[in-house]
């Protein structure tokens, strides 16, 4: 995991004694005994034992809560866009009291031709002065060469497409002298291609030297629509690029699934991000709420189960490859 500061290290120990106990407990119960345990907790299986940071996308309804710092929230994500013309105080005060991850909607990695020098600029700029442990995009495009669609459009998994987010990917690391990550995306349209879509996003992963932001909101809802089984799609993909998760609820209309970040979450996300704590290292897992925001109480509720699910998938992990 991504090395912390402050109280966030706190969390993480806390959160990780109370898996180690959780394996002590049923290791005697099953008669292995105290020696084994330590011997768990002294081999590279400890690293399955450290829980995900759970956190929240940074939004302007939540910022006075947020600003009290609670033990709910171990890690924030901040939208990059949201601060290109103001909030660099703000940012900074984030900064000091979080573990932050810098999040871009509009850089287009996925559009052939140089990246758009002032949105790569003002990008830059962000993460200066936020210090991210990571940077993120996504796997998409959002403006042609001459116009700014204004949303996030899937690319088709080609070779062609896979060289251009390669370039692209590798530059904004340089610019940026950060970790990246990019972000699968939900899309109407299954789009014909040379590769499957995890294969697509190991290649790239691979390739660019970059890592990946699964949304697992996003995969249930293509799943749903297109009609694929999602723990299969789970199956082809090199669970060692996943370092972060994204996940909100859903919602349906007229028999289709939609990402509206607009609701809360629903129980197969859940058992979905389990499934995936259970079989990877990832490091932080974000709520990304954009509207319809609950009482303060009900985010504690998720982020509190959320941690739980997150320690509970690890406790098997370490079992599974013990």
């Amino acid at each position: 995991m991504t090395e912390v500061t402050g109280r966030t290290d706190q969390v993480v120990g806390v959160a990780a004694v109370q898996v180690a106990g959780a394996v002590a407990d049923q290791d005697v119960a099953a008669g292995v005994g105290e020696e084994a345990v330590v011997a768990v907790e002294e081999t590279d299986r400890s690293e399955l034992i450290e829980v995900p940071l759970v956190g929240l996308g940074y939004r302007q309804p939540l910022a006075e809560w947020i600003s009290t710092c609670p033990s709910e929230v171990h890690c924030l994500e901040i939208t990059a866009e949201h601060f290109f013309d103001h909030g660099q105080a703000r940012l900074e005060w984030l900064s000091e009291n979080y573990p932050l991850y810098v999040h871009g909607l509009g850089l287009s990695l996925g559009t052939p031709g140089p990246l758009d020098a002032e949105t790569l600029d003002q990008f830059t700029k962000v993460v200066s002065v936020a210090k991210p442990d990571w940077i993120s995009e996504h796997v998409a495009f959002t403006r042609s060469a001459e116009v700014d669609l204004g949303h996030l459009n899937p690319v088709a998994p080609t070779m062609r497409s896979l060289q251009t987010l390669v370039d692209h990917a590798r530059e904004l690391m340089d610019r940026c002298q950060k970790p990246l990550i990019l972000e699968n995306v939900t899309s109407f349209l299954r789009l014909p291609g040379d590769l499957s879509e995890p294969e697509f996003l190991n290649r790239l992963c691979d390739q660019a030297g970059c890592g990946l932001l699964l949304d697992v909101t996003n995969l249930l809802i293509n799943a749903r629509n297109h009609e694929f089984d999602e723990l299969a799609w789970l199956r082809e993909l090199d669970h060692r690029h996943i370092r972060q998760l994204h996940v909100v609820g859903y919602s349906q209309r007229g028999g289709v699934w939609h990402d509206n970040h607009g609701a809360a979450i629903q129980d197969e996300l859940f058992q979905l991000i389990a499934e995936v704590v259970q079989s990877t290292f990832v490091s932080a897992v974000i709520v990304e709420r954009d509207m319809n925001f609950p009482p303060t109480d009900e985010l504690r509720r998720d982020l509190s189960r959320l941690e739980d699910v997150c320690a509970t998938a690890r406790q098997r992990s370490v079992h599974h490859h013990g």
